[in-house]
């Protein structure tokens, strides 16, 4: 039976086998598998499908594309699960519902859609630093991932602003690519475990700015220069740079469900090695999940490992 969501303006069904919330690269790998093993599924994406996929400049470390625009490969990824019959709807799911044999899926105008399982795949959004310059020259200079995009500052001259374990990984990483490195930290000591903070300081290529927070990022079409502002003293200096990473962390959005399953002190979701949380019939894929790394390749390893265990255990 199909019924018409109204401002939402599409028509979907009252029940699926399978309901994804969120549309990243681990849901349309779902909705792929899914297809492929004779379930229904709908893909609900309150913005666009491919989530910060579409945000991406460039990615040429996804398998099989050496060089290719985000929103091209998150297009390629819905056309992908479109022909092969996956459904979707924008809108914004409120609140979910669990029971023993399904769960309940409220949009934001008060319908209801049921699902044998339910994908949560909401992501998680790079922590800001709020500064002036920074909405203008992401993407432009900007990044919040060394893996996704350090390739493109070989040779150059970086900044990693944190210092935390995230941002001592981004240095190094930066380190084996960039001529140089330093790292803007707040304070005048790190909070990365020991055995990173021998690493970073033992490595050359890797300098410290410390008591130290951004002010402002300058530049033209591209990022050029970061003013610097020393917590203690007040002072500020514009330091040239041809590229900064922010590591501060990053923020789950995983607030509609952590009543119900387990989540970690930061609000990842906890699951089993088959992507599967507290609550049977509900998985958690993409970087809304724990996990150690959190990449295109491994959100659609996880939309297409939770289908597989999600069709052995409930569907056949």
């Amino acid at each position: 039976m199909l019924f018409d969501l109204g401002s939402i303006s599409e028509r979907v069904a009252e029940r699926y086998d399978v309901i994804t919330v969120g549309g990243g690269p681990s849901a349309l790998a779902a909705a792929i598998y899914a297809k492929r093993m004779g379930l229904s599924i709908l893909v609900i994406e309150k913005a666009i499908e491919g989530g910060q996929l579409n945000l991406t400049t460039t990615i040429d470390n996804y398998p099989g594309f050496s060089n290719i625009r985000g929103e091209e490969l998150a297009a390629k990824m819905k056309d992908h699960a479109r022909q092969l019959g996956a459904e979707f709807l924008n809108g914004v799911v409120t609140k979910i519902e669990k029971h023993d044999e399904y769960h309940t899926i409220m949009l934001q105008d008060g319908k209801a859609i049921l699902a044998n399982v339910i994908l949560l795949a909401m992501g998680a959004n790079p922590k800001k630093l709020n500064v002036p310059g920074e909405k203008e020259f992401t993407a432009r200079g900007i990044s919040y991932c060394a893996t996704c995009d350090g390739y493109f500052f070989k040779d150059k001259h970086v900044m990693v602003i944190g210092g935390g374990d995230t941002a001592m990984n981004e240095a190094l990483h930066l380190s084996r690519i960039a001529k140089s490195v330093t790292v803007v930290h707040r304070r005048d000591k790190l909070r990365a475990v020991k055995a990173l903070q021998n690493k970073v300081f033992s490595n050359d290529a890797i300098s410290f700015e410390w008591n130290s927070i951004v002010d402002r990022f300058e530049g033209s079409s591209q990022l050029e220069f970061v003013v610097l502002k020393n917590v203690k003293t007040g002072e500020k200096k514009r330091v040239k740079t041809d590229g900064v990473f922010v590591a501060i962390g990053l923020s789950p959005n995983s607030d509609i469900v952590r009543n119900i399953v387990k989540t970690d002190e930061n609000g990842y979701i906890l699951t089993d090695e088959n992507t599967e949380t507290s609550v049977p019939r509900i998985y958690a894929v993409g970087d809304v999940r724990k996990k150690s790394l959190r990449q295109i390749v491994t959100a659609v390893a996880d939309g297409a490992l939770a289908i597989a265990n999600a069709f052995e255990k409930y569907f056949a």
